[in-house]
């Protein structure tokens, strides 16, 4: 035991990566108390200090700290994992009855998560497929800035008349329909014209805002956002089908 708190310790001074897989019971005090007892859990602890503490099943973790100071000690052959971080009050205990593992290393990534199907993936797939939105539309710009924001496709129809798109990657509400209203109305402002059409593209869209939005004289066109990297295809046969 003493050889794997040397081995820790050490690198909890270099601030590395550190998985305990352990049999452990939890104290903490901070934004609420709780004791959890004895059970089988695995603890990481980031570069940063962030300790998670999970369960064998679930993805969230049990316990969990942001930027603490940790520091290991010995009591009656036993570990103790000591975490606190004092400008939030936070103090966490974990008594380690078992260590059944550890894995300890630097680890480095810089690299930001790249996300798939946004609302500026779909205003891109409404500038080369404008048929999504209608056989006569033709978009004129994207992002055009506004005093309430930037309009997604800005375009026209056949007879000329605008057209302010915004999209919404999941169901339209009530506050996506207010929105679009206000986008249209500072654009007749700006404009200085009267006839400003407005079209909600999104996949679904809840009763009260469909509502509202033929209310305001407004259109929803069903459309969901591109799914580059989607691996599952509903088009797919099941077993049973063939």
């Amino acid at each position: 035991m003493e050889e794997e708190l040397l081995k820790i310790k050490e690198a909890l001074n270099k601030s590395y990566s550190i998985v305990l897989g352990t049999n452990c019971e939890i104290t903490y005090s901070g934004r609420a108390e709780s004791f959890l007892p004895k059970g089988d859990r695995i603890i990481l602890i980031k570069q940063d200090g962030t300790l998670l503490v999970h369960q064998p099943t679930g993805n969230n973790p049990i316990n969990y700290m942001k930027e603490a100071e940790h520091s290991l000690i010995l009591d009656n052959n036993e570990l103790c994992l000591q975490s606190k971080n004092i400008k939030n009050k936070e103090f966490l205990d974990i008594k380690i009855h078992k260590l059944h593992f550890h894995t300890i290393h630097s680890l480095e990534d810089a690299e930001k998560i790249q996300i798939q199907g946004t609302e500026k993936d779909m205003a891109d797939l409404i500038i080369k497929q404008p048929e999504l939105i209608s056989k006569d539309f033709k978009p004129v710009s994207q992002e055009e800035q506004t005093k309430y924001g930037f309009i997604d496709v800005l375009g026209h129809d056949k007879d000329n008349n605008l057209i302010v798109v915004e999209c919404k990657r999941y169901n339209g509400d009530l506050a996506a329909v207010t929105q679009l209203r206000r986008y249209v109305e500072k654009l007749q402002e700006s404009k200085g014209v009267n006839v400003v059409k407005g079209i909600l593209a999104c996949p679904k869209m809840s009763s009260n805002a469909k509502k509202m939005l033929k209310d305001w004289g407004f259109k929803h066109v069903s459309v969901s956002p591109p799914k580059y990297l989607e691996r599952y295809d509903n088009k797919q046969k099941k077993l049973g089908e063939y």
